[in-house]
């Protein structure tokens, strides 16, 4: 039986840099193996990929665990919000008005 191999990217981006890491999967792989085997977790031991957010070209993954990757698909780890968004605009709305 011939295995079919996928060509996917796993990446991981900071403010200063941006890590990214080309595999070959079996077809029916998730995207939490391909996180996970990608190895960014080891060189960056902020990553904890049991709740790490996780998607794929930008979309967020709801089920990691179960959701299948595509030929050429990048798989992208989150990093977490410092500060809720919505709470961050209005906060900046609100420095404008004193100003």
């Amino acid at each position: 039986m011939d295995n079919k191999l996928i060509r996917v990217e796993v990446v991981y981006a900071l403010p200063n840099e941006q890590r990214v890491v080309e595999l070959h999967l079996p077809e029916g792989s998730t995207v939490l193996q391909a996180a996970e085997r990608s190895g960014l977790d080891k060189h960056y031991p902020e990553i904890d990929l049991a709740s790490a957010p996780l998607g794929v070209f930008s979309k967020l993954a709801k089920k990691p665990a179960e959701q299948v990757l595509r030929d050429n698909d990048r798989v992208e780890i989150y990093r977490p919000l410092i500060a809720d968004p919505k709470k961050a605009r209005a906060n900046r709305a609100a420095k404008q008005q004193a100003s």
